[in-house]
């Protein structure tokens, strides 16, 4: 996969809200938006179920997890299961108004659950789909994923145009598929936010920096989503969704993040998994320390309010 293509999804996350809010606000859209999100639904199959009861996010009170994939299929309707490259782990908490967020490196070495062998983390997704993903995820970090959106990073571009762009802060000057970026405010289309996250070589902390862009690129579309002015271009939105998302959330359950979840997840707090680089049969894998994986976990626990 073109790593033009890495954002990762985040952009996902941001989409509840938006849906939410176009119900909201608009309820003469309502048909669009329901047909939308129905053609996005999928069903999640082959679930290990980890929690003792499932979560209801109804009255707005249970903390929830999301598992964003940001996959390089291409089109969504093509046959090739490719590999999910951006994985990242989101959880929110009503009670406390705070939504977590983490990156997976796409190299951690870890069990693939339910294929038999220890592997590459993206390697979960093109040898069982969302499915495979999900339990290999819930294992590494010891907890549940309620929910996953899963992204063709193709259309990111589309998705940054269609809510009119971003403003992030740059952390460095650098240049990126001919693009000069500023240390500071910037704002970004669709192009520009691609190569501002998946440049790599010249940023000092290497495939670290570029989560971290890709993070904050998240958080930005995150709050562009949820504003009014989104609306005015809703039919271009819901079709840039329908062409390269699918999820297990309902329109519904879109509609109750927006209504109840809305504080929580407009405020987030960034978390990185950190490795280390080791050759394995020749191969390159990140390796994820015991202490570091019971310490990004316990943050995760903590905010799903898991003992």
């Amino acid at each position: 996969m073109s790593k033009t293509k890495k954002i990762l999804i985040g952009v996902l996350c941001v989409f509840l809200l938006a849906v939410g809010a176009i119900g909201v606000y608009a309820f003469k859209v309502y048909k669009d938006v329901t047909q939308t999100t129905d053609k996005m639904y999928e069903k999640l199959d082959k679930k290990e179920e980890v929690r003792e009861k499932p979560v209801n996010i109804d009255k707005g009170q249970d903390p929830f997890s999301v598992l964003l994939l940001g996959v390089d299929t291409g089109d969504l309707g093509r046959d090739e299961q490719g590999r999910s490259d951006s994985i990242m782990v989101m959880t929110v908490n009503p009670n406390t108004n705070e939504s977590k967020i983490v990156s997976i490196p796409r190299d951690t070495y870890t069990e693939i659950v339910g294929y038999g062998k220890t592997d590459k983390i993206n390697h979960a997704y093109a040898f069982g789909g969302v499915s495979m993903s999900v339990n290999t995820v819930q294992k590494l970090l010891n907890i549940p994923i309620d929910y996953y959106i899963e992204v063709n990073m193709q259309g990111i571009k589309d998705i940054v145009d269609a809510i009119g762009g971003i403003d992030i802060n740059s952390p460095l000057d650098f240049s990126q598929d001919g693009i000069k970026f500023t240390k500071g405010p910037m704002h970004l289309d669709g192009k520009q936010a691609l190569a501002f996250s998946r440049m790599r070589y010249e940023d000092p902390t290497g495939d670290y920096g570029r989560q971290g862009r890709q993070r904050q690129v998240i958080e930005a579309v995150v709050k562009k989503a949820a504003t009014f002015s989104t609306l005015t271009n809703y039919k271009e939105i819901l079709n840039t969704m329908q062409n390269n998302m699918k999820t297990n959330l309902t329109f519904d359950n879109m509609y109750d993040i927006q209504a109840k979840y809305k504080a929580a997840a407009g405020n987030i707090e960034q978390v990185q998994m950190q490795g280390t680089g080791e050759m394995i049969n020749d191969i390159s894998y990140q390796i994820i320390a015991p202490d570091e994986l019971a310490r990004v976990s316990g943050i995760l626990r903590n905010n799903l309010e898991l003992k």
